[in-house]
């Protein structure tokens, strides 16, 4: 939008915001602002623009208005599937606004709306709205189930969050057979009156066969599997391998040579797209520790507003499935000459960081291109047995590289306690890890092993993450970060009087003091401190679960600001430019300033896109942890199918006022409804998190064991029910 246009604009809106205004047809505001005849036209397309921004209203007669105070307010409405919803604002300092049934409008899960207040919140409870206006659709596209009908048909939505099914004429089936799983594009939006209508696109097939659960969820997210010929033609003529030519060329421009040093890379056994290698030496004199981190060079491939670069954009990040990887770059590069295989020379972007040996303080750094060479791909599974087993067949194996290895552990030890020591959050959750055979059939869920190896590659691509954005800061020049906000005051204080009904206490934290004065912020270490309290206890889980849904979502952004959870001034994402497209931006952006190549012409050109980026990047990241989480707990409830019946020790995860939630030692979790606890009748005591018994005063409350029977697994909406069988441990 042009400087004229933003003026008209604000004209417009400060007339309207007059006290004297009233609310006036299109005509009279062409009349009252004497607009010309020939730019009728331009009015009414900011007008529009204005009522989609919620800046304005339309009234039902016509009228142009402005809302009072904050009475309209623009976000996305998240629906529950009990016909209800909640608009999370798109200013992240308000609070969500609860929507009820009849306030719904004909808006649909994700849709991007405007709603008017009704009901004005307080502390205890939230504002009330309506939607007025539905701004932008995300349902285009819906994956359901199909079912035949006498003289027509409809799809159920997958998303359980979609409450109404999908009307099907007969002539827009698409040959889909009863009980299908079908693709629908939507031909008519709902109303208060009528379900959606739609079309059938395509056939995925029946659920049981293989493989069509999981894209089902890939579509229904609307997640790109296959690439672009433009994009996939420009990945072909890439060659596999750094060519000589290459390397001399690259290094006559400076890039530096690491060839001779001693690179590894650190990966899981099944990555194949290896895009982080390290070194470690202790330094002669000082003793103290030169960490490198080289990342691979992506940027030299993918040129900015290629055929690759506006795919890689348009997806953001690569999604990781149980049985397999929607990559965000073609696979010849993921896999081949971008991912940093051993014993081949490959483009790289280093880090190199001299670390106090007593303090643990980054005291200096380079920022380089590189060439290098990794000596070895090693696996976390076969460093942690080097380190903490002692494996003799392993450490005579890597016999050159095992004393790189102990300073890579005693640096990581140094990293860790500098964190600590600020404030860092640590949150330990146990995470699932579902194995599949080659039809995606769940063979098995075990508990995912985080190793020292693990924690080696965190704190070095931590640091190199923090060193890259503190660098680039002080540059003045534009950036994107890696930022998480610190978390809203009011959600703390009611975090504080979760944890203190628990027997915990927040540092500095009084739930019972009365408001007034001003909000002093929270520190990190007031939420670390805490965990430490709980480490071990019963109420562990429910307490860092609690914490983290208090906390704000770490997000991407063009502007500024620390990251709270990390207790980091300053941070970004560098380490990962094959999987994560911010990344990849950044190393645009580093490169273009190591070669002296940036003008204020080209800074304000990036100034202006890098906002648009950081928000499109943040937004596909939810995408892929939502679709990501909703796999992994359809393979979970698939595989647990066939132990219906049987008996599992379990712990009492969560408490609500319809029941109980329980976790399997394999984390597999599922709900105990009030309903099937007829021994007698339990009522909800939400201050203490715990189910009573009016008569037997029985209780069931967060942490105890309990003997279950799983009585159903329903693969179709990815939820496990249990029945009580005993009581381990009452409480007395």
């Amino acid at each position: 939008m042009g400087q004229i246009e933003i003026e008209r604009k604000k004209r417009v809106l400060a007339f309207m915001k007059e006290k004297v205004y009233r609310p006036l047809l299109f005509d009279e505001l062409v009349s009252v602002l004497v607009v010309p005849k020939e730019d009728e036209s331009a009015l009414r397309e900011m007008l529009e623009e204005l009522i989609t921004n919620g800046e304005i209203l339309r009234t039902k007669n016509g009228r142009f208005s402005v809302p009072e105070g904050k009475l309209l307010l623009k976000g996305v409405i998240r629906t529950t599937g009990r016909g209800f919803g909640f608009l999370i604002p798109e200013d992240s300092e308000l609070e969500d606004v609860f929507v009820p049934p009849d306030n719904m409008g004909s808006a649909m899960n994700n849709d991007e709306v405007i709603v008017r207040i009704t009901k004005p919140g307080n502390a205890q409870k939230k504002a009330e709205g309506e939607i007025v206006k539905v701004v932008k659709r995300s349902n285009a596209t819906i994956v359901g189930r199909y079912e035949e009908g006498k003289n027509y048909g409809f799809v159920i939505p997958d998303d359980a969050k979609l409450d109404k099914d999908i009307f099907i004429a007969k002539a827009d089936r698409g040959g889909a057979k009863n009980g299908q799983k079908v693709v629908v594009n939507i031909t008519t939006w709902p109303d208060s009156r009528r379900n959606a209508e739609g079309r059938v696109t395509e056939i995925l097939g029946y659920p049981d066969e293989p493989g069509v659960d999981v894209i089902a969820v890939v579509k229904s997210f609307g997640i790109a599997t296959e690439f672009p010929e433009d994009a996939l033609r420009q990945a072909e003529k890439i060659r596999p391998l750094v060519s000589a030519e290459v390397i001399a060329s690259e290094l006559a421009r400076g890039r530096r040579d690491l060839r001779d040093q001693v690179l590894v890379t650190i990966d899981g056994a099944d990555a194949k797209d290896l895009d982080d290698a390290v070194s470690v030496q202790r330094l002669d004199g000082s003793g103290n520790y030169l960490l490198g981190v080289h990342i691979a060079d992506v940027s030299y491939y993918v040129k900015e507003n290629s055929p690759i670069d506006h795919e890689a954009l348009k997806r953001g990040t690569s999604v990781y499935f149980v049985d397999r990887v929607i990559p965000m770059l073609p696979e010849k590069l993921s896999n081949g000459v971008c991912s940093l295989n051993p014993k081949v020379d490959r483009l790289a972007f280093s880090v190199t960081m001299t670390i106090d040996k007593t303090s643990g303080k980054i005291i200096d750094h380079e920022i380089f291109e590189s060439i290098i060479n990794t000596k070895e791909r090693m696996t976390y599974t076969d460093v942690h047995k080097i380190l903490d087993e002692a494996d003799v067949a392993l450490r005579k194996r890597y016999a050159p590289l095992v004393e790189r290895f102990e300073e890579m552990r005693d640096l990581r030890n140094l990293l860790l306690e500098r964190r600590t020591r600020r404030g860092a959050i640590e949150f330990e959750f146990a995470e699932a890890q579902v194995l599949v055979d080659q039809n995606g059939v769940p063979t098995d869920i075990v508990k995912r092993e985080m190793t020292i190896a693990n924690s080696i590659i965190e704190e070095f691509m931590l640091a190199a993450n923090e060193t890259v954005a503190e660098h680039f800061f002080w540059t003045g020049l534009p950036f994107l970060y890696r930022i998480h906000e610190d978390p809203n005051e009011d959600k703390v204080k009611m975090f504080s009087q979760f944890a203190f009904n628990l027997g915990y206490k927040m540092k500095g934290k009084n739930p019972n003091a009365s408001g007034g004065g001003a909000k002093e912020k929270t520190h990190p270490r007031t939420f670390q401190e805490l965990l430490f309290q709980a480490k071990g206890s019963k109420e562990e889980k429910i307490i860092s679960t609690i914490m983290l849904r208090s906390l704000q979502k770490a997000r991407y952004s063009s502007v500024h600001d620390r990251h709270f959870g990390l207790a980091a001034e300053y941070y970004s994402h560098f380490t990962s430019p094959i999987r994560r497209y911010p990344d990849l931006q950044i190393h645009r952006l580093m490169k273009e300033y190591l070669a002296g190549a940036m003008s204020e012409t080209r800074e304000a050109h990036i100034a202006r896109f890098l906002p648009e980026v950081a928000k499109q990047c943040s937004l596909n990241e939810r995408i892929a942890e939502d679709a990501e989480r909703t796999v992994e707990d359809k393979k979970k409830v698939e595989f647990m199918k066939k132990h219906v019946g049987e008996e599992f020790d379990a712990v009492i995860s969560s408490v609500t006022g319809f029941g109980f939630f329980v976790e399997l030692e394999n984390t597999c979790e599922g709900l105990v409804h009030v309903s099937t606890l007829d021994d007698d009748y339990y009522v909800f005591e939400e201050e203490k998190y715990r189910l009573i018994g009016e008569r037997t005063r029985k209780i069931y409350a967060i942490g105890d064991t309990v003997r279950v029977v799983l009585s159903r697994a329903d693969t179709s909406v990815g939820k496990l029910d249990f029945d009580v069988v005993e009581q381990k441990n009452a409480p007395t």
